[in-house]
């Protein structure tokens, strides 16, 4: 929020500079983000007067014009903008001004005639933006006068950065009213007294969305002149706090929002048919809004009606055929209260986002509707004029927000803020920030919450107040000391930090990526999932909670090979979301590799990445785990993944993991060139393995026998490993497999697959006898289990 130092001290003055007062504010929790001249850096203009203009004798572009003003009298200056005429006032330069951009004035001579000074627009003041011809300023402005006095352009804007739960300070009013609490000063706002009516008109409203707009205060306006020009001090103060000027009425409305940050709205009487309906919208309703664009309505969405159609989406901007145009005479006033939570997220919903919208969501104070017409019918009188009727006021006393009463024990001040604060302070404090005291017995008192305050709600956000306003720098800074226990830890848990650094050091760069994605790359990556869907997304792209990790890896892999990185390896670790009847979070890690096998250089190969490389990846993780031999893996299939090129990762009978290629279509779809091998395992599934122990090393021989065996082609390798191992007894030390075969020589549906066993004992030297017994049981169960014989 922006607004000028000034306006604030109308309303407050404690004697602190500007740059101190935003020092305080930042230091009371409403961050003041900067401080900001109003204007640019003139000097030497002053309030001009046209006293003559003819046209320029060469040049028909050109004007020439006679200006009062100056100290030595009318002074002639030539002029090129289209609204130069007799008898405005307007901002004059003269010669020796200095404007903007050390940009100085000098006498000129322009097609032959002489030029003493310029007619400046509001542009090149950095006044606004407004560069159609020179400004023209009331007519009442004093001739001669410097325009920095005139307009009090001696003054900042602080732009205050409000935290979500302040929305009490989205005001004037409510930053005043802070600034008064921490100097202990009196907060003088505007005198707001009751208009009285003229007319005895109104409209009725019905209040059909009960909770989600109980209150609603409405008024009408005959006879108003919306061809009235807003005064110069009102637009200058929008000015000032980033709105433009459109007309009286709606600079009104805003003004009143700035000033006691309550939006308001009005609309063209004759526009309307019949009463107002507070309603929620019928789906596909259609609406053409304020700036032009056309919705169709949502189911939900509160919205402001006649007895025919929606005027306005309740909370977040008017319709345009209601709107107040040149042609309207009769106004309708309205100020309502809407509940937060029927107003949060709809807005962005339709892509939106409005200075109404932004206060609603974080709460109004549901007691200012009145005062917020009455301040309004009060300005609107002064500029257009007009017949007010009575102030209409339609609430729903069931469905307005309760009175929070907040009980703050005397203990509990001590105890939560390390200081020992008197009893007289606390209420002090507290009452100066519009709670009221309505009990008081032996342990403390109990407050009720001032209906500005959303934010205000338990015993603990009383603490928060006094610590705030008592000054968090007069809190002294202590060491605390506490008897912990330290947790056991087994040291078969593996750290989450080592599965890390393994991969680390096999060449990949972590990658932390959101947990919500689209909906199209949840159906792509994880089509049978229903992902629960954000009620309040950021954006259309992180819409659903993510139930796999690598879709965040694969948008990625994306990103990095936009921008020239042809070899990628990424990792991450993170929670998926698993739907169902409970909602299910798992801590998982994924990886990623694209491109060459090696870094580019003078002795490596340039073969891509493969399965294979991959699964030496994977492997090294669960090597961590010191029982790598109870993991396998078996052929399998996953709907992301290529269907030839995918296997389950199992601990037992339990799927821990996914490895393979990304399938061809979803290569095609992420327009990837080359192939990506991806792997997913569950951290909790492989975070416990076995404790290191020691194991003397044998100093015997070791005696290895390789065995070459035909077996059918569809025979996993690693399922002859398994039953090799279960028979070849306790002095079977190591078993690789260090060839596969298929060609010339074997049969098409045949293998050759080549095993090499090491056997050893620990303490003595085996014999001939011994592992011939041992490669016997191994080729026994094989030839009887999968058909296998010796080549």
């Amino acid at each position: 929020m922006k607004l000028s130092n000034s306006w604030l001290r109308e309303w407050v003055n404690p004697e602190l500079t500007t740059q101190e007062l935003a020092d305080q504010i930042t230091m009371a929790g409403l961050e003041v983000d900067g401080v900001e001249k109003v204007a640019g850096d003139f000097s030497g203009v002053v309030v001009g007067e046209i006293v003559a203009c003819e046209q320029h004798p060469d040049a028909d572009k050109l004007r020439v014009c006679k200006v009062a003003g100056h100290p030595d009298g009318e002074m002639q200056v030539v002029c090129g903008a289209a609204n130069a005429r007799t008898g405005i006032k307007i901002p004059f330069a003269q010669v020796g001004a200095k404007l903007p951009g050390d940009f100085k004035i000098k006498k000129a001579k322009l097609r032959g005639v002489e030029s003493f000074g310029m007619l400046c627009a509001q542009t090149e003041l950095e006044l606004g933006e407004d560069n159609d011809g020179i400004w023209e300023l009331p007519e009442d402005a004093p001739t001669g006068t410097d325009l920095r006095d005139y307009l009090l352009l001696d003054d900042e804007t602080l732009e205050v950065d409000l935290t979500p739960n302040r929305s009490d300070c989205l005001g004037v009013a409510g930053i005043a009213r802070e600034v008064g609490v921490l100097n202990r000063c009196a907060v003088q706002g505007p005198e707001i007294a009751l208009v009285p009516q003229q007319i005895d008109e109104s409209l009725p409203v019905s209040l059909m969305a009960e909770a989600a707009c109980p209150r609603y205060v409405g008024r009408v306006i005959r006879d108003v002149d919306i061809k009235a020009q807003t005064p110069l001090w009102m637009r200058e103060r929008l000015r000032r706090s980033g709105l433009r000027s459109i007309d009286p009425v709606v600079d009104v409305t805003n003004y009143v929002l700035l000033e006691l940050g309550q939006p308001m709205h009005a609309f063209d009487l004759e526009k309307l048919s019949g009463g107002i309906k507070v309603r929620m919208a019928v789906a596909e309703e259609a609406l053409t809004l304020l700036d032009g664009q056309e919705v169709k309505l949502k189911e939900g969405t509160l919205v402001i009606a006649d007895e025919e159609k929606p005027l306005a989406m309740a909370g977040i901007m008017g319709g345009l055929d209601s709107s107040v145009t040149q042609g309207t005479q009769h106004i309708f006033l309205e100020s309502a209260f809407f509940s937060p939570l029927a107003i949060a997220g709809k807005a962005r919903a339709y892509g939106l986002h409005t200075d109404s919208s932004h206060r609603f969501e974080r709460g109004v104070d549901y007691h200012l509707q009145e005062k917020a017409v009455e301040r309004a019918t009060q300005l609107l009188l002064d500029i257009v004029g007009g017949q007010p009727g009575p102030v209409h006021v339609r609430e729903l006393t069931e469905t307005m927000p309760a009175e929070r009463h907040i009980t703050l024990r005397r203990a509990r001040v001590e105890l939560g803020l390390g200081i020992k604060l008197a009893d007289d302070e606390i209420v002090d404090i507290l009452t100066r920030l519009g709670l009221e005291k309505i009990d008081q017995d032996d342990e403390g008192w109990t407050f009720l919450a001032p209906s500005f305050r959303f934010d205000i709600a338990i015993e603990a956000d009383l603490l928060e107040e006094l610590a705030r306003v008592y000054g968090y720098n007069r809190i002294p800074s202590e060491s605390f000391t506490a008897e912990l226990e330290i947790a056991p830890r087994p040291e078969s848990l593996i750290a989450q930090d080592n599965l890390e650094q393994t991969l680390l050091g096999r060449g990949y760069y972590e990658a932390i990526t959101f947990s919500f994605i689209d909906s199209d790359s949840a159906a792509q990556f994880d089509p049978e999932a229903d992902p629960v869907a954000l009620q309040n997304p950021i954006s259309a792209e992180l819409a659903v909670m993510r139930t796999t990790l690598l879709a965040g890896l694969c948008k990625a892999l994306q990103y990095n090979l936009n921008r020239q990185q042809n070899r990628v390896r990424l990792f991450e670790t993170g929670l998926r979301f698993v739907p169902g009847a409970e909602l299910k979070q798992e801590q998982m890690i994924a990886g990623l590799a694209y491109g060459n096998r090696f870094v580019e250089n003078w002795t490596g190969s340039k073969d891509s990445v493969d399965f294979y490389d991959v699964k030496a990846d994977v492997e090294a993780l669960l090597a961590r785990t010191g029982v790598a031999d109870e993991f396998r893996f078996i052929a399998g299939q996953h709907p992301a993944l290529h269907p030839g090129q995918t296997a389950k990762i199992m601990r037992g009978d339990h799927e821990v993991g996914v490895i393979g290629a990304l399938h061809p279509q979803l290569q095609k779809k992420l327009d990837l060139p080359k192939s990506a091998f991806v792997f997913e395992l569950s951290l909790e599934a492989i975070g416990e393995g076995k404790a290191p122990a020691f194991r003397p090393l044998s100093k015997f021989p070791e005696v290895r026998r390789d065995l070459a065996l035909l077996i059918d082609a569809d025979v996993p390798a690693a399922s002859l490993v398994e039953a090799a191992v279960e028979v070849a007894g306790e002095t079977l030390m190591d078993l690789k497999i260090f060839d596969v075969y298929q060609g010339k020589g074997i049969d098409l549906n045949r293998k050759s697959v080549a095993l090499g066993l090491t056997f050893q004992h620990s303490s003595r030297t085996l014999n001939d006898d011994e592992i011939n017994a041992a490669v016997n049981a191994v080729v026994g169960k094989l030839e009887e289990k999968y058909n296998a014989s010796l080549r």
